[in-house]
């Protein structure tokens, strides 16, 4: 219990959602590895974090990828001598009617969404079995609880790693290792930005609390889940969605 966390590994995290977190981790003066496919992205993060005086590093990694998650783990153990906490949050969209989608577009989202964060916990819980000490978040989505029309795939995806999330925590807890899965709803990021005017405010209609969330909002949580305040914490699905889900 008394195990000082050292490193994180934020995949996804060039931008938006991975990035707050990637940015509120180094705060907590954990060092940061950048895992993203959109690579010079990823090294612009990371000499930002560099700048709150921690150390960053950028690793291209397609989490879908069995060698890339290895070596994305490797380099992070290499530069850093642990890997104390994962974040799981790469993710890609490919919405469409359940008619209109192709497997094409269903196997991709799946093999990102949720073959990536298993292929991630696992080679990160390697390391955190022989540490005896290991902190997991996984970034599901409202539509993994809910359901969403037009994203059959990604749904299936998001409540695939809660799934996940719940087995690798009964699993791991022996080793003093947490695993937990946050549900965001509604979050402005570069990928709603894109979505018109009138889709937003009918998302807004849907929010108890009446706005949309932000990436911090969501990193807020990421940093409670990987502190001490949290160590009896683990197995649990938090939604950061202003009451979508209650």
């Amino acid at each position: 219990m008394d195990y000082e966390p050292k490193s994180a590994i934020v995949t996804g995290s060039a931008q938006g959602i991975g990035k707050a977190i990637a940015v509120k981790l180094a705060e907590r003066g954990l060092n940061i590895v950048v895992s993203d496919i959109l690579y010079d992205e990823a090294k612009k993060t990371a000499m930002e974090i560099e700048q709150s005086g921690v150390k960053a590093l950028a690793v291209k990694t397609d989490v879908s990828n069995a060698q890339d998650v290895k070596a994305l783990v490797d380099t992070t153990k290499e530069a850093f001598g642990s890997v104390d906490v994962l974040v799981n949050n790469a993710g890609i969209t490919r919405d469409n009617l359940s008619m209109r989608l192709s497997e094409s577009d269903w196997d991709l989202v799946l093999a990102v969404n949720l073959k990536g964060s298993f292929l991630c916990a696992q080679a990160a819980s390697k390391i955190m079995m022989k540490q005896k000490y290991g902190r997991i978040v996984n970034i599901s989505s409202v539509s993994g609880i809910l359901g969403t029309a037009g994203q059959a795939n990604y749904a299936s995806s998001k409540a695939g790693v809660i799934a996940l999330t719940k087995a690798l925590a009964r699993e791991l807890a022996g080793r003093n290792i947490t695993v937990n899965a946050i549900a965001p709803g509604f979050i402005v990021t570069e990928m709603t930005d894109k979505l018109a005017d009138n889709v937003k405010e009918e998302y807004i209609t849907q929010i108890p609390l009446g706005r949309a969330g932000t990436p911090l909002d969501v990193a807020n949580v990421v940093d409670f889940l990987i502190s001490p305040a949290a160590s009896y914490v683990t197995g649990i699905v938090i939604s950061v969605s202003g009451g979508m889900v209650m």
